[in-house]
């Protein structure tokens, strides 16, 4: 059901200065009288209050101007917890971290001693720091990577974990980046700084040495990481009260990619918190192993990893300006998800190589061209050419077909099981039938729900009534004969993910649960009011094919357009893949990066869950150097400013041709959202070619529950049911 938050869970500025901790003195009759409005109000700055964890949460007091801070007593659960406070002047509120909350409801209260009125309280509710918090039950078995974690600039991994919860004890470490451009551990007992330690001058103008405070923790279950410029040598310990000078506020969440292998395990690598490019700006930068779709190819247990592990964050740091969520691929699938189904997590997004999600845009189409990779190879009882192969796919190179085949397993059961998972566990089914399933569909079990004979996850995969072709057929492509050759044999895939003559049937409880949940990307939950970037490294055009491809961006595009009438949040930014997918060596990414950063701060994000920017407030505050457009090929590439619309006559489209893909030949929009299309009876007069009866009735029979009709609401679909659900 809906979780109805508290405070937004983000990271704010805080300009914090210790100027000394308060002590609890007796109640005093000289203490001034709380003037009007001038109430004292408590609140979690480090997570809503009824999403804490760990046994402790960094808490804010404030009140009308002038109110005397230095005499406020805070009780938890009746124990006076005020020394845990200081005085943060120019904020004007106190801060502190409160730990020794029980598991369950905890009460905290600020009172000035001898006064009733302007006191108050808040109901904390405290979580295990292992979780779940909101994503179920965990799922088991669970393989600890920690003592395969290496940390950066030593030769060391976090050793052992501690339980089976794969805890360690949070561990410090002071890395420097070298005049040589690699990062060294700092001595410990340094007291001068290292001959090779390069220098670095932030975004606020101010030079420090390039030295980085590095922790390293576990939260729910994941290693999290977090990086920020600290001088250990001239600063003070980090605080919430004590913000090291080279931090600019604001933080970079960094969500790593993939899919195979990233289920029932904790992961030995994050997304990476130690980019030299976005420290030295003065960036702090945060991830967690479970953070890297790699590790766990489940978008709700990386939203509730990164929910955590922000809290852990500032529980330390203190509240921050903004957090970008960044990352690619699988990364992307990450921060649409988070932003849209668990809005404050992070403020804006900078998506790269992107999908609106694993489980359909990215499933329905890599399993798409593994069933028309299957018939080409065997299964045609007439003839094709290549580039009538290409055109039923829609890819702009046939190669994408086999590229994105293997990775199409990742529904199989079998296929990608992790390295940690030992192999008498593995599922198979003649010699393990109730053994572990490695795949998309198992490892969203909580949400999708099970087969009560089979103990499988119930599947929302579905390819019935989809005409294959069609498109290619309307233009004069293929032929009749082949495209009912290729609709009737096409078939689909049973449970285990083994080609079969009929076609995939969706379960519609995990239809319905995709849409509900937001498994699907809505686009017009937190999305609508997020502002979003699209960096795309264009892919298409590579000889050996690859699953980046460029219609995706255009797919999440016009789910935002059509759930909120507007893009107003959306920007495209197009370049060649000089270098790489998704690599801060490219001016564009950081430009993308720096420019959200400029967004949100004009932006000014709120901490109200009920606040949040509308589209209008988000287009009003886009920078006017933000702008859409595409770099050319050149050896000194320009930038062309132009709407990135899929028009063939524009010149970035000529340039990194968007393309399709299967069902959008088939019929289906480029938005890609329906699961389960709802048939009705073809119509002879409706196609764009002539049937012979033989034909017609061999069309009849290859789609005995009729075809697609893409202008009737899909099979199992169903309305959002809002943001913050838990399960």
């Amino acid at each position: 059901m809906p979780l109805l938050p508290g405070p937004r869970i983000r990271l704010l500025t805080a300009a914090i200065a210790a100027l000394g901790v308060l002590v609890a003195g007796p109640a005093l009759a000289e203490v001034p009288a709380a003037t009007e409005g001038s109430g004292l109000h408590l609140d979690t700055a480090s997570s809503a209050p009824d999403l804490v964890t760990g046994g402790d949460a960094l808490v804010e007091i404030s009140s009308g101007h002038g109110f005397p801070h230095d005499r406020v007593e805070v009780t938890l659960n009746g124990k006076d917890v005020t020394s845990a406070f200081t005085w943060d002047g120019s904020r004007e509120v106190l801060v502190g971290r409160v730990d020794g909350m029980v598991q369950g409801e905890n009460l905290l209260r600020a009172a000035l001693p001898g006064q009733a009125r302007g006191a108050d309280e808040l109901t904390v509710i405290n979580h295990p720091d292992e979780g779940p918090l909101f994503s179920g039950p965990h799922e088991q078995p669970f393989a600890c990577e920690t003592q395969d974690f290496e940390i950066p600039g030593t030769d060391e991994t976090l050793g052992e974990p501690l339980d089976e919860n794969c805890s360690i004890e949070d561990r410090v470490d002071h890395v420097y980046y070298t005049t040589a451009g690699t990062w060294e551990s700092f001595p410990e007992d340094a007291t001068a700084y290292p001959e090779d330690l390069a220098r670095t001058t932030t975004d606020e103008g101010i030079e420090v040495p390039f030295i980085v405070r590095l922790a390293h923790g576990t939260a729910n279950r994941g290693i999290f990481q977090h990086a920020a410029l600290h001088d250990p040598l001239t600063e003070d310990p980090v605080t919430p009260a004590a913000r090291p000078a080279g931090w600019n506020g604001e933080v970079v969440y960094t969500l790593g990619g993939g899919c195979v292998d990233g289920w029932y395990r904790q992961g030995p690598t994050t997304g990476g918190v130690l980019d030299p490019r976005v420290l030295s700006k003065g960036y702090a930068m945060v991830s967690s192993s479970l953070n890297v779709f790699g590790n766990n190819c489940n978008d709700l247990l990386t939203s509730e990893t990164a929910q955590m592990t922000k809290e852990e964050f500032i529980e330390t740091y203190g509240r921050d300006d903004f957090t970008i969520g960044l990352g690619a691929s699988g990364g992307s699938y990450q921060g649409h998800q988070a932003a849209d189904n668990y809005p404050g997590i992070f403020d804006g997004i900078v998506v790269g190589a992107s999908f609106p999600e694993v489980g359909f845009a990215t499933i329905d189409s890599i399993t798409d061209a593994r069933l028309l990779q299957n018939y080409f190879a065997g299964g045609a009882e007439v003839d094709w050419t290549q580039e009538q192969k290409r055109q039923v796919t829609g890819f702009q190179t046939l190669a994408t077909t086999d590229n994105v085949s293997g990775g199409a397993l990742r529904i199989d059961p079998r296929e990608f099981c992790p390295p940690t998972l030992p192999q008498e566990q593995r599922y198979d089914p003649e010699t393990t039938p109730t053994g572990v399933r490695c795949d998309v569909y198992d490892h969203t079990a909580t949400i999708y729900g099970t087969d009560p004979e089979t103990g499988f996850a119930l599947r929302p995969l579905d390819n019935v009534g989809i005409q294959y072709g069609l498109a290619a057929l309307a233009d004069g492509t293929i032929d009749v004969d082949q495209f009912l050759d290729l609709n009737d044999a096409i078939g689909g895939y049973d449970q285990d993910a083994n080609f079969r003559p009929e076609r995939s049937v969706a379960d519609l409880p995990a239809v319905e649960a995709a849409y509900r949940t937001g498994r699907l990307t809505d686009g017009g939950q937190g999305l609508a009011s997020t502002p979003v970037i699209d960096y795309r490294a264009y892919a298409d055009e590579k000889p050996a094919g690859d699953i980046h491809i460029r219609y995706h961006t255009s797919s999440m595009r016009e789910r935002l357009r059509d759930a909120n009438g507007s893009i107003e949040n959306h920007v495209s930014l197009l370049e060649d893949d000089r270098y790489g997918l998704f690599s801060t060596r490219s001016p564009l990414l950081m430009h993308a990066l720096t420019e959200m950063d400029a967004w949100l701060t004009e932006l000014e994000p709120t901490d109200d869950l009920q606040d949040r920017p509308t589209l209008t407030e988000i287009g009003a505050a886009r920078p006017d150097s933000l702008v859409e457009g595409c770099m050319d090929q050149g050896a000194d590439p320009e930038f062309h400013a132009m709407t990135l619309d899929r028009d063939p006559a524009s010149a970035c489209e000529q340039l990194y041709p968007s393309a399709s893909f299967p069902r959008e030949v088939a019929g289906e929009s480029v938005k890609a959202d329906v699961i389960a299309c709802t048939t009705s009876e073809p119509v002879r007069a409706e196609y764009p070619v002539e049937f012979t009866d033989e034909q017609w009735e061999q069309l009849l029979a290859a789609f005995p529950d009729g075809v697609c009709d893409y202008t009737l609401p899909g099979r199992g679909e169903v309305e959002h049911a809002g943001t913050w659900q838990r399960f």
